[in-house]
């Protein structure tokens, strides 16, 4: 009998154990996760190419569909450089997120390494608007219709 007590006793602890256990990973706090993320608050469908610089050079790549109202990431991970360019074209008003850095860009899907000579090799041109990250592992950047900094929408009948 004292054998039964004293084996029921470690089955409870081992069951203790398992679920003090089990408890710590389903209640640890989830790790964030690092990337740059574009938001579309309009109330239409809009296309983004991304720009950024790698160890062998410049790279623009595209294009990613965000639906109104929601966010999508184009890059996961932890981001390797500090400065990001984007160009965003919105698909029912043709208005544009643009900026004073020439990258190349494609009327399909891409991935392109180099800025220069664009027309000659077959791509166009865009002009993308330069973020910042100040070295973070995340950003995220909020394309809107109104007012603001350097995500506002601009009219393609207005610019040049």
């Amino acid at each position: 009998m004292l054998r039964r007590a004293s084996h029921a006793k470690r089955r409870w602890a081992l069951l203790l154990a398992a679920a003090a256990g089990l408890g710590g990973v389903v209640f640890a706090p989830t790790p964030a996760f690092a990337d740059f993320r574009v938001c579309n608050s309009t109330q239409n469908l809009v296309g983004v190419a991304i720009g950024y610089r790698t160890a062998s050079g410049w790279v623009s790549e595209g294009w990613w569909r965000i639906e109104k109202s929601s966010c999508k990431t184009l890059i996961e991970g932890p981001l390797e450089s500090r400065y990001y360019y984007l160009y965003a074209e919105d698909a029912a008003s043709g208005g544009r997120w643009e900026g004073n850095v020439q990258m190349c860009v494609a009327l399909t899907e891409f991935k392109i390494a180099g800025t220069n000579d664009c027309f000659a090799r077959g791509f166009q041109r865009a002009g993308f608007q330069e973020y910042d990250t100040r070295e973070q592992e995340n950003w995220m950047v909020d394309l809107t219709d109104g007012p603001a900094d350097n995500s506002t929408l601009t009219n393609s009948d207005a610019s040049q």
